[in-house]
């Protein structure tokens, strides 16, 4: 899968779209640790998509029956085997999970993506709303830091007799 574009075609099961590359890739959220995926592998239990992923077998079988993760293949014994589209999928998810987008716009996305080509310009509408929405978020950080660095800076000089600072 290439890293820009909607091209979603892959094997007989539903369209998605691709995260990026299938490179081996990581997704770690805040204090998780995630493991590399493994080279020339293309089948995973959810134990390992969840050490892959760091996210836990509870949030993945949550996502698919919230309808955010495709259809999952299933062995003739009913377990999950995910591929490496799924983890690209996974890793997209996990995107835009860091930039704030709700559940429910999440799943929007994933329902837009399998109803197909046509829904191309819904998609790039939700993406740039998100993306306006990332970049508010990017100049209050600045702002912020910009803060942070003065008052750091002050704490920084040599402590002056008979003043106190009150922030």
């Amino acid at each position: 899968m290439d890293s820009g574009t909607d091209t979603e075609t892959r094997d007989t099961r539903e369209p998605r779209e691709s995260g990026g590359t299938r490179t081996a890739r990581t997704r770690r959220g805040a204090g998780e640790a995630a493991g590399p995926r493994p080279e020339g592998q293309d089948r995973y239990t959810i134990g390992e998509v969840a050490a892959i992923t760091g996210l836990s077998a509870h949030t993945l079988r949550w996502y698919e029956r919230i309808g955010l993760m495709p259809h999952v293949d299933r062995t003739h014994t009913g377990q999950r085997r995910f591929t490496n589209p799924d983890l690209d999928w996974l890793d997209l998810v996990g995107k835009l999970r860091l930039t704030g987008m709700s559940v429910a716009g999440m799943v929007r996305y994933a329902e837009l993506v399998r109803e197909g080509a046509e829904t191309f310009g819904q998609r790039r509408a939700l993406l740039e709303t998100t993306r306006e929405d990332v970049l508010r978020r990017i100049d209050e950080l600045h702002d912020t830091l910009a803060v942070l660095n003065r008052k750091i800076d002050i704490y920084s000089q040599p402590a002056r007799p008979h003043t106190t600072a009150k922030v």
